[in-house]
């Protein structure tokens, strides 16, 4: 089959040689480039370094190789964790078909830039409202979620201290790289079972410090989402003082240690019990002197004389009861006696304007038949039949003669 340089085609294609070289001249024109990202991956082998880095905020990874010769010139504190900036120069081997990237320099990015950095993402996470909620902790978690590395110490310290407090605590542990390129992802995922089990009352994240680069992990916005979003309260136990991951500003408590995280989270039961002990003696103490008090308040009120002598007031009532008695009675029969008075002087004087009383002193009524009253001697001239009307009675008489006019 004959080699041609032209466009391959089914009838003409090209050997794998050819489109390696091609493949090769065309990564070789790229040059050289600064890139950014943090060391997931570091190796040595015969003198060379082989590692990885990975971008800081997409998952994006590249391969990379310090030969010996450049190594000498590079930082001898150079580790897997750290955040660097390097020139590399895409390298295409031919012979294995694989990419890397050789590296001509590498140095730690500056503080400056990871700190300002940090703080942009703090902002924007604060305007957010993810610092501001904090859930209480329960006095006494059932069950304690548990994220920290494998055998670590600081998993020691959370157990230890703990079960010295309260040694009826649970814990439910899920064991999560701390640090590399798995942290972020297992620590999230951690979080996010503990908090779906419910069971569990209270999470801790821990683990035993470190220095500033090997914490950043602790402020990748993922991981800090998610613990956000936790509904079970959430303890951050990195074990530092000077340097504060992001994870501590949206935890609901922050613990300088995991020691202390423990303190925080499990009462001391002796301390509980000392407390219980002091409220039921100042219980006692109020009950005993509240007792006392109303003891006395009732001896006061049976010194008092009406207690003392409860006739008393009976009888003060009953003699102010027959005072107003014998004064009521005074009262009514002068009213009567007035009242009498006025009636003998009012029956005098209708018996002085009474007609019997003027019969009684020897007058008479003269009626005629018709029971007219005679007023006139001419009413009754000789014959006429007259009822006379005295004192005693009535007396039937005949006019027989006129009296002679004086």
């Amino acid at each position: 089959m004959t080699i041609t340089e032209g466009p391959p085609t089914v009838d003409t294609p090209w050997p794998v040689s050819v489109l390696s070289h091609k493949i090769r001249g065309w990564i070789e024109r790229l040059g050289t480039a600064w890139v950014e990202g943090e060391i997931t991956q570091w190796g040595g082998s015969g003198g060379n370094i082989y590692g990885k880095l990975k971008d800081l905020e997409v998952d994006a990874t590249i391969s990379f190789t310090v030969w010996s010769s450049v190594r000498t010139k590079l930082p001898n504190d150079l580790k897997q964790g750290d955040r660097v900036v390097a020139l590399v120069k895409p390298n295409y081997w031919v012979k294995g078909g694989t990419l890397t990237m050789q590296v001509l320099e590498m140095r730690h990015v500056g503080l400056g830039d990871l700190l300002e950095r940090l703080e942009l993402l703090r902002q924007k996470l604060r305007a957010e409202g993810l610092f501001e909620h904090k859930k209480p902790l329960p006095f006494l978690p059932n069950c304690i979620g548990l994220v920290t590395g494998k055998d670590s110490d600081a998993e020691k310290d959370v157990l230890r201290n703990a079960q010295l407090r309260w040694p009826a605590v649970k814990f439910r542990t899920v064991h999560a790289a701390v640090q590399g390129e798995r942290a972020v992802s297992e620590v999230s995922k951690a979080i996010t079972q503990l908090d779906a089990d419910p069971e569990v009352d209270v999470i801790i994240v821990a683990r035993g410090g470190g220095d500033f680069q090997n914490l950043l992990v602790f402020s990748d916005e993922s991981l800090v989402r998610t613990a956000a979003a936790c509904q079970t309260p959430l303890v951050s136990a990195i074990g530092h003082e000077n340097d504060r991951p992001l994870l501590d500003e949206v935890a609901d408590l922050r613990a300088s240690t995991p020691t202390d995280a423990a303190k925080r989270v499990v009462p001391d039961v002796a301390e509980e019990l000392s407390r219980v002990q002091q409220a039921r003696a100042g219980m006692r103490l109020r009950i005993t002197q509240r007792l006392a008090h109303e003891g006395d308040r009732l001896e006061s009120l049976r010194t008092r004389p009406v207690l003392a002598n409860p006739v008393t007031l009976v009888d003060a009532h009953a003699d102010e009861l027959s005072r107003y008695v014998s004064r009521s009675n005074e009262l009514v029969e002068r009213a009567i006696e007035k009242a009498h008075a006025g009636v003998t002087e009012l029956t005098g004087q209708l018996r002085a304007l009474s007609p019997q009383r003027t019969l009684q002193r020897g007058y008479a009524i003269a009626q005629l038949s018709d029971g007219t009253a005679v007023r006139s001697t001419a009413d009754t001239p000789n014959g006429t039949e007259l009822l006379l009307t005295v004192a005693d009675g009535k007396i039937s008489t005949t006019v027989t003669g006129q009296p002679a006019d004086t």
